[in-house]
């Protein structure tokens, strides 16, 4: 929300610095990302940490408000003209100008009321109009075409105010000769982040209501159409005032210009109109625009204009119907205005031209001949307002926010208006914007307003009272406020407050539609108090027991480990599609996947993101793709969730998961290592199951044992499952060829594996302290030959059941195949270490472990000891 506080101020006296107000409203929770000076600058330093944009500072005795007096043609070019221009001097200026919008006075003579503009003196620093982007330029004196000119009149590119630079600026035609540019149209803007705790803020006079607490100034209500930065009326009026040229204004369903049904409440609690004849479709006055523009929209025309400029300073967005075009499509007779729910099968063309496919749980604006509008969204393209219209139909209604946001994203049109409903918008200031309205439109428009508002409210509450104890901010913020300071600040935010038994009764304002319980209260107390000015405690209570997440804590060892490991974390999209996932399958027309089991989104961000993960390697490889084109070693991890539909349930069920990818050198380039060669060799199969073999040692998994798998994702040779108590707990391996080809991935080795955390964590074992030993440990090496088909892992499980307490380590050391061990064979020699706590092992002791292993070795897989 970008407010400019000229606007501001019209609602709410402020003496504090652009940036002293910045941080004021940041830290009472409207968090004001930037202020933007245009025309002006800081009047001093700031010391608040506050973003500040500042752009060109207008010189106050060089860029002045001027008229035209006269327009004459240059003597010696087509294209330009001379000007004379009083600018408050004694004498008037001649200026040269090729602005096309001032030939249309050329030849006319002395002027009596010419077009006020903005003159700049010799010395003047502007920007350069001429060329690309904001080049500074000093105003210099020089011949133009054989006609000397020291100054100019200005477009708003060389003020810095747009890119625009065909004409000058036209002002207003009462702005006042002479006087500086920088008090006229200077300007300091607050950009305020909207967040939807802060909803009430997207307007000026919600603005205004919340510096009013802040700063202790006046809120001087919304009783007078002010049309400037001067308020015509000392008196300030909570409540817009009746406009006295209209007489009493009721407030009926039906009218004799329109009826009004609501077929849907719940989407529609209130639905205003009202009516203005006879209007001139032009362009609004140049204090709108300008307004418009800062505030971050187009201008358009007068008519569309009001309705955004009310929206901007209300809240409450407007919609403006042609009526003639309403009563042609009901036969010439007063229009019937229907507010319900789009027909199975029903379209409508909208303002922006596109036919678009409504469904039936979208509200819509309708008449007896079918829809208008898209209830909050967008107008309808039958009865838009364009140069014909003389007689506007406003629409200020109040829509159900879900529904609206809902809307709006099937559609795909955020809009402005969709912004404000989207949060919520107060039912109460539907008649109050539509008022506001109708008097700019008199005045701006010349239209003639009828008598009544056509007004329907079947959503009305009564208002909230909460029954509120002040000793709950001491609970809560830790700071003890007296009653009589919570009251007052209260009610300077317009909450009605009353002694009740043992507290306050609070009614809650129509336009607070954040505040239903009392810590909703306290949290007004205290960023009005400031929280930066609350000062901190301790915890004066008995903390409660603790309890352990085993979950968590288990993620968090995995990634510790795998961080240890040289792997980075990633966090990939949680949405794909299904025929994504099917890519994981060397055939993807083959894969096993049922669409039924997917969790579907309703309104997807885009077709890409259609359905929720049933498993973390499609997004990880992915992710692997992307990263390589930046890296050529690239080491990954993700622990996340999937999610799989179940069959009448309205949850799906969530599974956690680790899912790990790696590709590229062995090792990172090095200066041991000659110029593009890195050494060790691609990644592969054996570098994955090392980091799988270090989460088995780490975890202390019990009986964990890897076995050879086939898994269509993974190269039929190259892949394993991990297996540990009891459980299958996932499988790894080296991409399939056909897989890597339908991600994208290079040709060599791409390693990925996804382990099921649910299965996992409950195995995890806590490491426990062991003294380091006291006595001396034996080493020796053990040759064993055994059928080749025979897994090495098979060998080391016999190895350590036979060695007992005193062997403390097996490490498989070297693998022979060849002719000393014959066909069909293979060596495998290990290092054993054997160790006793309470006495150094003797050789015959270490021997009879040793005849142990042996015998069992030859007993349960017939090994025999190399020679």
């Amino acid at each position: 929300m970008k407010v400019p506080l000229s606007w501001l101020k019209e609602f709410v006296d402020i003496t504090l610095s652009p940036a002293e107000l910045a941080f004021r409203l940041t830290v009472a929770g409207a968090e004001v990302a930037q202020v933007e000076y245009v025309g002006i600058a800081p009047a001093a330093p700031n010391s608040l940490g506050v973003s500040e944009d500042i752009g060109l500072a207008w010189a106050r005795d060089k860029i002045v408000v001027a008229q035209i007096l006269e327009v004459m043609p240059h003597p010696n070019a087509d294209r330009l003209v001379l000007a004379d221009v009083d600018f408050g001097a004694r004498e008037p200026h001649r200026v040269v100008t090729g602005a096309p919008n001032l030939f249309a006075w050329k030849g006319q003579g002395r002027l009596a009321r010419g077009p006020k503009v903005v003159f700049a003196a010799e010395g003047a620093q502007l920007y350069d109009g001429h060329a690309e982007g904001q080049k500074l330029m000093t105003l210099k004196g020089a011949k133009i075409r054989g006609i000397y000119s020291n100054a100019m009149v200005c477009s708003e590119k060389e003020l810095g105010l747009s890119g625009e630079h065909e004409g000058v600026i036209i002002l207003d035609p009462d702005a006042p000769t002479g006087m500086a540019l920088a008090d006229y149209m200077g300007e300091a803007v607050l950009h305020i982040e909207i967040l939807p705790n802060i909803a009430r803020c997207q307007s000026i006079i919600g603005v205004a209501r919340e510096v009013a607490a802040l700063t202790g100034a006046p809120f001087k209500g919304t009783s007078q159409a002010r049309l400037r930065g001067d308020d015509p009326s000392a008196e300030h009026r909570r409540e817009p005032a009746p406009d006295p040229s209209r007489g009493p204004v009721e407030r009926r369903p039906a009218t004799g210009w329109a009826r009004i049904e609501i077929d849907d409440p719940d989407l529609c609690p209130r639905y205003s109109a009202a009516l203005v004849r006879d209007v001139h479709i032009g362009p609004s006055p140049q204090w709108m625009q300008r307004r418009l523009k800062l505030a971050g929209m187009r201008p358009i025309n007068n008519i569309v204009d009001i309705t955004n400029y009310v929206m901007l300073e209300w809240g409450q967005p407007l919609h403006a119907f042609d009526y003639d075009k309403l009563t042609a499509r009901a036969g010439g007779q007063p229009p019937r205005i229907i507010m319900r729910r789009a027909r199975a099968g029903e379209r409508m063309t909208t303002l922006d031209g596109v036919d678009r496919a409504l469904t039936t749980d979208m509200l819509m604006i309708t008449d007896s001949a079918g829809p208008i509008a898209v209830a909050g969204v967008m107008g309808g393209a039958e009865t838009e307002i364009d140069a014909r219209t003389t007689n506007v139909l406003i629409e200020a209604a109040n829509f159900n926010y879900i529904n609206n946001r809902r809307t709006a994203a099937a559609l795909k049109l955020p809009s402005e208006a969709t912004a404000r409903f989207g949060r919520g918008v107060p039912p109460a200031h539907t008649i109050p914007a539509a008022e506001r309205a109708v008097s700019l439109m008199r005045q701006l428009a010349g239209g003639a307003a009828a008598p009544d508002i056509a007004d329907v409210y079947p959503g009305q509450q009564p208002p909230a009272t909460i029954h509120f104890k002040p000793r709950e901010i001491e609970r809560l913020l830790g700071v003890s406020v007296p009653g009589e300071q919570v009251a007052a600040i209260l009610r300077s935010l317009d909450f009605a407050v009353r002694d009740g038994d043992d507290g306050l009764l609070v009614t809650v304002p129509e336009h607070r539609l954040d505040v239903s319980i009392p810590a909703d209260l306290v949290e007004e107390v205290g960023r009005v108090i400031g929280y930066d000015r609350i000062p901190p405690t301790l915890l004066d209570d008995e903390l409660p027991p603790q309890h352990r997440n085993d979950e968590l804590e288990a993620e968090d060892r995995l990634r510790d480990l795998l961080v240890s490991a040289g792997l980075q974390e990633v966090i990939a999209y949680a949405l794909t599609t299904v025929e994504r996932e099917s890519l994981l399958y060397p055939d993807p027309s083959q894969a096993d996947l049922d669409p039924a089991s997917y969790v579907r989104i309703a309104n997807p961000i885009s077709p890409e993101r259609a359905v929720m993960r049933h498993t973390l390697m499609a997004s990880l490889l992915d992710t692997l793709r992307e990263a390589l084109r930046h890296r050529e070693r690239v080491l990954l991890f993700e622990v996340s969730r999937i999610f799989v539909a179940q069959a009448g349930q309205p949850l799906p069920v969530e599974r956690r998961r680790l899912c790990i990818a790696l590709a590229g050198p062995r090792e990172p380039q090095s200066w041991l290592l000659p110029a593009g060669m890195t050494g060790g060799g691609r990644l592969d199969f054996h570098d994955l199951k090392g980091i799988v073999d270090g989460l088995i040692q780490r975890l202390h998994l019990p009986d964990a044992r890897t076995a050879p798998a086939e898994h269509p994702t993974f190269h039929p040779a190259r892949a394993a499952t991990l297996n540990a108590g009891g459980q299958l707990l996932g499988v790894f391996g080296e991409v399939h060829p056909l897989v890597r080809e339908h991600f994208d991935l290079p040709a060599d080795p791409v390693c990925l594996a996804e382990f099921d955390l649910e299965a996992l964590t409950p195995l995890i074992r806590l490491p426990k302290f062991i003294a380091p030993p006291r006595f001396p440990a034996i080493r020796e090496d053990i040759a064993v030959v055994v059928d080749d088909d025979v897994p090495a892992a098979r060998v080391e499980s016999v190895i350590r059941k036979a060695g007992g307490q005193e062997l403390r380590s097996v490490t498989l050391f070297d693998l022979y195949r060849g002719e000393q061990v014959g066909a069909g064979k293979k060596s495998l020699a290990y290092a054993l270490t054997y160790q006793h706590d309470e006495r150094t092992l003797t050789d015959e002791e270490a021997a009879r472990v040793r005849g142990r292993i042996v015998k069992r070795l030859r007993d349960e897989i017939e090994a025999e000891l190399r020679a």
